[in-house]
Formats: C-alpha cells, structure tokens, sequence
C-alpha cells in the first residue's frame, strides 16, 4: 500500500485542470495511429506528444519485446527482473503520453523475447517464431484499429536487428489484417489506411544506418506549445522519457525539436497527416447528429475551464452521437462504430473529470498469497453526482467475484478473497489501456449526473500482486565450488512454515544435510564439473522466490520465479591478491568475486578518498565512471595508484558514462561508436588468442578457447576502437562475415603497475554461472 506521502506527491502530480483538458484534448480527433518498435523506449516520445496532446489522436505503442535482454543504469536488475522493471517504465512513459500499450511478448519464457543484440531482422523473426509475431501484429491491428501504422526504425544495414525485424512485420501485417480469409478468433478485419517510414537516420553513438532514409513526404509540426503544461511538445516526450530511467533516457534538448519527417509507402507529398483520414465526427458519414456532436465538442473546448460549460456541451455531444450511432447502417457501423464507442468513453471520462468526480482505489496491502484476503479501499469525491457506485473487474483466475457497490460513505472498504491455487506469475499484462482497467483487479465507476448515466473505468492506486503461499529465502542462492576446494558449504534457510516440509534437489557427488534451518553441502570425489541446479520445494511442489523492484518512478513490483540451489562446480584457482571493487550500481561483480572465494573489498566513497595502497587490484564495476561521482573524482589517484605497481581491472563502460578517452584510462583509450560495429552478438562466436602466453592467459588457471564455451547473449560490446601503444589487444572476435575486432581485451603496463581493460560481458557471464567467465575474472585479479 502506498505511504501517505507516496499517495500525497502522485495527487499533487496530477492537477485537475490538467487532467479535465487532457481529457478534453482527446475529443479532437477520431484517428488512431500506432508507433510500432522492439523495446520499451523505441516509441517516438515527441512526435507522439504532438500527435496526442496537439492534434487529440489515439495514440498506441507496439512494443514487441519486455526489453529484458537490455542493460540497466539504475540498479542490478537483469534478464526477467529487469523486463518487469521495464515493463512499467513503459507503461509510466504511456501514460504522460496518455497512450495505450499493445505488447507482443510475454518475457523471457516466450518466443517473442529481448535474447539481446542482433544485427540480423530475419535472424530476429527466427528466434521469435515469425508466424507468432507476425499473427500478434496483426491481432495487435485489429484490436486497435490504428489509421495510421509508423515503425520507428528503418529496416537497413546499420540497425539493431530487433528494429529491423519489427519494421519488417508491421509491414507484413498490413495485409494479413485486412484479409477476412485470416482468421484471429473475435476480432474482425481491419485495414490500416497509411503506413509510414521514418524519414530520418537512425544513426548516432549506437547505429550507423547505412542506407539513407526514404524522401520525406509528409511531416508532423508541432504548433506552439502543450497549453496544459507550457512545455513544448518534444520536452513533454522527454518527460515521458524519463520513466525509461533502467536505460538513461529522458534529456533536456536545446533548442527542443518541433518537426518530425515521415515517408509514406506508396503515397505522395501530403500537406498533412491527417489528409484523407476523418479529423472530426462529421467525416464519418452525412449524418446532422456527428456534426452536431462535433459542433458541442468545440463548445466544450472553447468553455475550458468553465465546468459547468463544459459538461453542458459534452452532454449534448453525448446524446448527439447516440443518436447518430442508433441511425447508422451496418456497414458504416463495421467502419466507424470503434470511433463513436470510443468517444463517448472518452466523454464520460470528461464529464466526470468537469464534475469534480474523483474516485480513489488503494489496496490494503502490497501483496497477498492465494487463499488470502486482501481489502479494496475506495474514497471518492463525488461533485454533482446523484448516484455512485464501483463494480470490481476482476481477473477470475486470481479473485473471486465481488458484487456492484452503491457508495453512501466518502470511504468504504470492500474485502475480496483470492482464490487459492491461484497462478504464481509476474504480471506481463496483454495490453495497457489509457482510459484505465488494467491489471488484475480494476474498478467500473457509474456516476448518475445531469440526469444522465456516465461509465468510467479505473486503475488501483498500485497493482494487485499475488505472493507464493509460503515465504522462503536461501542465502547464497548460488554457490561457486572449485573441484580442488575441500571442506563443505552452508546454505542458511528461512521460511515462514516448518523447515520440515522443504526439500532440495539432489545431486550426484554431493551430500545435502538439512540442520537448524541450514544446508550444510559436502562434495565428494563424484562430484563431475558442470552446473547445478537444485529446486527447492515445499511439500514436494516447486516453491518460488518474489524479489522485490521498487523505484520511485514506477512504484513498487517484483519478480516471480521458481526458488533453486544454484551450484558451478569447476576447475578454478583464485589468487591471493588483496582486491577492491568499485560498483555502479549495475552488476554483481563484487558479490561473485566473494563467492569465489576472492579478498574482495567494496570501496565506497570513503575509502576511494583513503590509503589505496593495501590493495593489489582494483575492478571498476560497468558503468561506474558515469554513475559514481567519487570514482571521477579519484581518477587521477586511481592512476598514480598504477603508476606505482597495482593492478587496474576495467570492466565495459559506454562513451557517455564518464568515459573520456584521454583522462578515464592511465593512457588513452578510445571505445568505438557506433556502437553496432564494435560488438559481437554470437556468444559462440569463435575467439583468437593474440597472445597465447600472456600472463592473464597462463596463470593461475590456462585460459583457452574451452573457457569460452556455453557463454550466454553475447561476446561482449562497447570494444575498444584505438588505444594507446603502451597496450596490447590479447584476442581477436567477430560476428560472421565481419572483419576481426581486437579490442575486447587490452591490457598494458603502465609504470611499475598495469591497467587491463575489457568489453566482455563478463558480468553477464558470471551471472549465467559460466564457466570460463570465473576462471578468466580470476586471473584478472593477479596482482601486477
């Protein structure tokens, strides 16, 4: 449940008379236009702000991934965590552009999934199941009914192939959702009127787009200001940007850009984007109520923010389209009936934004386990209104039915019961609507006002989240066992039911005994390489783990999955060298240099501005330069530190994150842009040993091509593009078909000491337990 200042600075963020001539905005037009792209962040935030707040468009995201495969600035989140996280970044940044969300995939489990980089749009489709995405593309248009479809990236050389294969399926849909022959149960044909292509590169630090846009044909101006907020538009699509906060975005440009280009296929130069598509209600047909509706509309706007005015108009325009909607003939009604159902929610919301009708819905606790029960918290103001009552929408597979409630008090509490079995899942919600019921439980308002019945759907405060039943934690979740180690390892154990009734999975060559809510793990000589994983259980059934993701910018969530025992048994030698490590907030190197059993010390702040001279070497963390003000601060005595005989081990950074190649580095080293072509995306790309003899290579563990086997996504990226002499590049790598790139890993002495820096993901790596990930960190830890 949300704190009281929680509660108190969202409603702050939310003024009424934003909030009356946003709903107001959204009765200017009837178009629907759709931004189709590959992750959470690829919608055109600007243009889409003057689509929506200036010319009053629908507006839809198709977002075909949860963006799971990407990075995180914010904190350790990674794979199915971090597409939660950015899930509701997303939805966050749809509704400042009060946009409704169409998602294609449904995480990691799916097909349709962020694997991570790809250069290839037909590679992409393959390992998403093209049939799939293409049929939830063309669901995606029918269910929408966008006029308009605009891909945000070119399908060119140059270009991530997420974007290239999702601007290859908007394409493909185009036809399939039109053809009655292709069926999508409950959901008629739908043609979209135009589909257009950016006009501009995508190029920049990231892509290098090698071909050059189409011809603009068409271009989408924004006419002054949001007169709600005073920002220009592109700085209102910034302000949505900045809830995709995992990924840094959301900037303050200057000056803030007010035209947009757009090419549209198999079209000619337009004077605008609405040309030949029905700007008002009047356009749907000759019908003297649609233009008697339009009419009160315009009265309803000219009155902002004259209340009364406004719900005098819109009434009238409300009856008005009613009685166009009862006159109109079949096939109009298959043409344009979504436009007419769709304006009058909008003006129900309108009336009740006018009236002063605010209806507050908060849940009693953050999470709830099946079989709980868990309390509905309404408050409303109920301005003008007559009559108010709420009918919870419920998900069946999660709540039992709750009955419509007339409200008589400011404040009532309705208590609703979970159903017990109910599926333990993380909340990959099939669509997002602006005008609310999303989630699991939602609530249907009826309002009775001017004589008249409105309807409204609304969101609770925070989502509903189901919990395990149980409560279980094992600490460490993962336990790194080098073969030449002896002894055994503990495992502590809590729970909230009896230790009695959790098991852990068994594994061959290793002894497992449960004690005084501890795992006491003892390897044998059976004991083969290999990972392992144990389930743990409750009563013979998987139990699960929730961990917790909360951030100011998008409330608090958490990430389901089945509770296990990880083990890497693995030929490794650690050396004894007094380590620190500098973090970024973004990766867990320093926990699993612990668990390999690495003198590790976290040096915050304090201690970067102490005696560095204990420490042997020094691992700065991804992304550290850029987030940690400290480390920037201590660069130079970072350097003298390595002028004097430590070791510098820097993982993968950026260009934008604090990393300027002739100051970060003791020497120069420069890391190639864009990003595209310093990269390779085939985690089973073959490796080239430059120096085979190195001493990172031959002690104490024999790095080889075998420790490069089983790695996940990718190789690594952000490659260095030019270095200075006193470095050697130690391999060699590339994507097929691509010339080698040397800069992965280059390492060089500097002074009596030495600086090593590399661009594999070994932080990813580590994380998937491979192998030769530890083994190579473990020689980068050797003193220099």
């Amino acid at each position: 449940m949300l704190t009281d200042r929680e509660r108190l600075r969202r409603r702050a963020a939310q003024p009424r008379l934003v909030s009356l001539y946003r709903a107001l905005s959204r009765l200017r037009s009837t178009v629907t236009v759709m931004n189709a792209g590959a992750h959470p962040d690829d919608e055109q935030s600007g243009m889409l702000a003057v689509m929506r707040h200036q010319m009053g468009m629908r507006v839809v995201v198709a977002c075909s991934t949860r963006g799971e495969g990407g990075q995180n600035t914010l904190g350790p989140e990674r794979g199915g965590a971090l597409g939660v996280l950015r899930s509701r970044e997303m939805e966050e940044a749809a509704r400042t552009l009060d946009a409704d969300i169409a998602w294609l995939g449904y995480g990691p489990d799916d097909s349709v999934h962020d694997f991570g980089f790809s250069k290839s749009g037909p590679d992409t489709l393959a390992r998403w199941d093209e049939a799939r995405t293409i049929d939830r593309l063309v669901r995606a248009y029918r269910q929408f009914r966008p006029d308009i479809v605009i891909p945000t990236f070119l399908d060119v050389p140059g270009q991530h192939g997420h974007h290239r294969a999702m601007t290859q399926a908007a394409e493909r849909a185009l036809n399939l959702a039109a053809d009655p022959l292709y069926v999508t149960d409950g959901l008629a044909p739908w043609r979209v009127a135009k589909f257009y292509l950016p006009a501009w590169s995508g190029g920049g630090d990231t892509y290098d787009d090698e071909v050059p846009p189409p011809p603009a044909t068409t271009y989408v101006e924004a006419a002054g200001f949001d007169i709600a907020t005073g920002m220009s538009y592109d700085r209102l699509g910034e302000t949505s940007r900045t809830f995709h906060a995992s990924q840094n975005m959301g900037h303050w440009r200057d000056p803030a850009q007010s035209r947009w280009a757009l090419h549209h296929v198999g079209g000619s130069d337009e004077a605008s984007i609405g040309d030949g598509l029905p700007a008002g209600l009047a356009d749907l047909g000759p019908s003297a109520h649609l233009a008697a509706a339009d009419v009160a509309i315009a009265e309803a706007l000219a009155a902002f923010p004259d209340s009364d005015a406004i719900r005098r108009a819109l009434s009238g325009a409300r009856r008005s389209i009613r009685a166009a909607a009862h006159e109109m003939g079949a096939d109009a009604r298959d043409l344009h009936g979504h436009r007419l159902t769709r304006k009058l929610a909008e003006i129900d919301v309108a009336i009740a934004q006018a009236g002063g009708i605010e209806v507050l819905a908060s849940i009693s606790a953050a999470t709830v386990a099946p079989g709980g029960t868990i309390d509905l918290i309404v408050e409303a103001e109920r301005g003008p209104a007559d009559n108010l009552s709420i009918t919870p929408i419920i998900n069946a597979e999660i709540l039992d039915a709750a009955d419509t409630l007339r409200l008589t008090e400011d404040r009532t509490t309705i208590p609703l019961t979970t159903r017990v079995g109910a599926p333990i899942r993380n909340a990959y919600r099939d669509d997002w609507q602006s005008l609310g019921g999303n989630g699991d439980l939602s609530l249907l308002v009826e309002a009775t006002i001017d004589d008249e019945t409105i309807r409204f759907l609304l969101d609770t405060e925070e989502d509903l989240q189901l919990a395990p039943p149980y409560q279980v934690t094992i600490s460490p979740d993962a336990i790194i066992l080098p073969l030449s180690a002896t002894g055994s390892r503990t495992v502590t154990v809590k729970a909230d039911i009896d230790l009695g009734r959790i098991a852990v999975g068994p594994a061959a060559g290793l002894a497992i005994e449960q004690t005084d809510g501890a795992l006491t793990l003892t390897p044998n000589a059976g004991l083969l390489p290999g990972k392992y994983t144990l389930p743990v259980q409750v009563d013979g059934a998987n139990a699960y783990a929730a961990d917790p993701i909360a951030y100011r910018h998008i409330g608090r969530t958490r990430f389901i999955r089945p509770l296990a025992l990880s083990l890497l048994a693995l030929d490794l030698v650690v050396p004894d060298a007094r380590v620190g490590y500098i973090g970024g907030g973004s990766d867990r190197v320093g926990l699993w240099l612990e668990r390999m059993g690495a003198k590790v010390t976290e040096l915050d702040a304090a201690a970067l501005s102490g005696d560095l001279s204990g420490f042997d070497t020094i691992v700065v963390g991804i992304f550290a330069f850029g987030t940690r003000p400290d480390l920037a601060a201590a660069t130079r005595k970072l350097h003298a530190w390595v002028e004097t005989g430590g070791h510098l081990v820097t993982l993968y950074h950026r260009p934008g994150d604090g990393w300027t190649p002739t100051s970060t580095p003791p020497r120069p080293i420069t890391i190639g842009s864009p990003s595209l072509r310093w990269r390779v995306t085939n985690p089973g790309a073959p490796v080239t040993f430059l120096r085979p003899d190195h001493p990172l290579f031959a002690g104490p563990n024999r790095i080889t091509a075998d420790d490069f086997a089983a790695w996940d996504k990718e190789r690594g990226l952000y490659f260095a593009s030019a270095w200075d002499q006193a470095y050697e590049p130690l391999l060699a790598m590339s994507d097929a078909g691509e010339a080698p790139l040397n800069g992965s890993l280059l390492s060089g002495r500097i002074g009596k000491g030495r600086h090593t820096h590399t661009s594999l993901v070994l932080h990813h790596q580590l994380d998937k337990l491979a192998p030769g990930a530890f083994r190579l960190m473990a020689n980068l830890l050797q003193s220099a």
